[in-house]
């Protein structure tokens, strides 16, 4: 993307995304520790929103949670599905970018008439319906966006929970790091792509995202989606070479994010030598395929993956004439609040 065009900025998506470095360097890693210690009370957290909210948010921070070998339960579900949940022992948190999101205020609304004392919500705004159910809100800093895909507000809800569960482990370098991811993902953004890369995603039938299962690919699946209407998958793990190969073509492209190196080698003779199709990788080391290189931050690193895939989707949108402020059928909220919920 190139902040001096006014091919680029004339979007409020591109404003959006471009925003994000300064977010993250001002992002408050210390406002969330009163929900903290109410957690560490309980000693399970239930994270549960829809779309984007459910994607990369949560999974960022179980991921690195995880890998820390975190003691506490924590999980990520659909709200409707958390619903079927016995959550008596969980502290839920809800997030919602407008507040209005109906599966979550529905969860929310039966865990209040139950009794459920540790009901947690994360908005862009103030004094929302999901608020009015939750026992306590937080409101993200990132202002309203100024396109239907979530972006900005889908960096800060990680930024959120990362800090969030940094402070229920008890360690945690978040704060302490900010200017140096903010750094990393303003390089990804300003990248200048190869033009036979982003003409390689545009003449594509089907554009599928591999990498692990913590968010950042089935977060760009779904931007794929929003933002330039193309049939998208997201192929967990090694899933691409396991059988979905019978039905891949010349016409897809794939998009790996931070390739297996064992696994490279196969992928190259499954998808590229027998199925024909181009894969591409978004890395922090070479690899054996055409390859984005991007800044290596370590357990931070999904961010700056993130920032990469939205640098091909905007130039591959733009490329291909489509207003990426305004799909024809996605909406800002993709289910919105009704009275009859309640």
């Amino acid at each position: 993307m190139n902040p001096e065009s006014e091919h680029f900025i004339q979007y409020g998506l591109v404003n959006d995304m471009l925003a994000v470095p300064e977010l993250i360097r001002n992002f408050d890693a210390d406002r969330m520790r009163s929900m903290a210690d109410a957690i560490v009370d309980v000693g399970n957290l239930m994270i549960t929103g829809e779309g984007s909210s459910r994607f990369f948010p949560a999974k960022q921070a179980i991921t690195w949670a995880r890998k820390q070998g975190c003691s506490f339960g924590i999980h990520v579900e659909s709200a409707l599905q958390a619903m079927e949940y016995n959550l008596r022992n969980w502290a839920v948190l809800g997030l919602s970018n407008s507040g209005r999101t109906a599966e979550v205020i529905e969860l929310f609304y039966g865990l209040k008439l139950d009794g459920h004392s540790r009901r947690f919500s994360l908005t862009s705004f103030e004094n929302t319906q999901l608020e009015t159910f939750a026992s306590s809100g937080y409101v993200l800093q990132c202002g309203e966006e100024n396109a239907v895909a979530a972006t900005k507000s889908v960096i800060e809800q990680g930024l959120f929970l990362r800090a969030l569960l940094e402070h229920i482990h008890g360690t945690g370098s978040l704060a302490n790091r900010q200017s140096q991811l903010a750094d990393a993902v303003e390089t990804a953004l300003l990248s200048e792509l190869p033009a036979e890369l982003v003409c390689c995603v545009s003449r594509a039938k089907t554009v599928y995202w591999a990498g692990r299962n913590d968010g950042v690919a089935e977060e760009l699946t779904l931007k794929t989606n929003e933002i330039i209407r193309k049939s998208a998958d997201f192929l967990d793990g090694t899933y691409a070479v396991h059988g979905i190969e019978e039905v891949m073509s010349g016409e897809d492209v794939l998009i790996w994010i931070e390739p297996y190196a064992a696994s490279e080698s196969k992928f190259k003779s499954v998808l590229e030598r027998s199925v024909g199709m181009q894969i591409i990788a978004i890395a922090s080391r070479p690899t054996c395929f055409p390859t984005i290189l991007i800044p290596d931050v370590g357990d931070l690193s999904g961010y700056v993956q993130m920032a990469a895939g939205w640098n091909i989707l905007v130039n591959v949108g733009l490329k291909l004439g489509i207003d990426v402020d305004t799909p024809l059928r996605a909406r800002k909220v993709g289910n919105a609040f009704a009275p009859q919920f309640v």
